[in-house]
């Protein structure tokens, strides 16, 4: 990793970790799907250890899992010091892909095919990662849904914030049209 690359700490900015790990996890994708592949979200970027400037960046991508057009991309980043020849593990994360055609059209990937029980594992894991976040979606939503100010004001007190407004000038409930 190059100077150029350094955050005001002076490690390499966590922006050109995750680009370089998008544009891995776009190859990984294309190259199995056969097709232009964008990126629909990204889960659960961990940043365990900092990347210092002069470290070689290993970036391992492997499709974890595959659905009618979407793929999931599994990256972990390991650095390695060139002085040293330390090895650390400092990011992972998961890239959800959809491939699509020249038309922008989300089109068909071929299945993956699973040839040892570490990939079955991550294969079932991404299932079930995709199924949580779904959740979450939802429950993250109804939570914001049934936000009301005067109940919520109690689990603000509990917390490192200020209310800088008068809590009694709050509508008892807000609208969906308010959001």
């Amino acid at each position: 990793m190059v100077p150029s690359f350094a955050n005001f700490g002076g490690k390499v900015h966590g922006g050109v970790i995750l680009s370089l790990m998008d544009k891995v996890a776009y190859a990984c994708a294309s190259k199995h799907a056969g097709a232009y592949c964008v990126t629909v979200t990204v889960d659960g970027v961990e940043f365990l250890q900092p990347v210092e400037v002069g470290d070689l960046l290993h970036l391992d991508a492997t499709v974890h899992f595959v659905g009618n057009t979407s793929l999931v991309v599994g990256i972990k980043v390991t650095t390695e010091n060139i002085k040293t020849n330390e090895v650390k593990h400092t990011n992972n994360s998961f890239f959800t892909m959809v491939a699509k055609d020249d038309g922008g059209t989300p089109v068909a990937v071929p299945e993956l095919e699973l040839t040892n029980h570490h990939e079955m594992r991550n294969f079932v894991t991404a299932i079930r990662r995709s199924k949580i976040r779904k959740e979450a979606q939802v429950k993250l939503q109804r939570d914001y849904d049934a936000f009301i100010p005067q109940e919520d004001f109690a689990l603000l007190d509990e917390h490192r914030c200020t209310v800088s407004f008068e809590r009694d000038k709050v509508p008892a409930r807000q609208n969906a049209e308010d959001k």
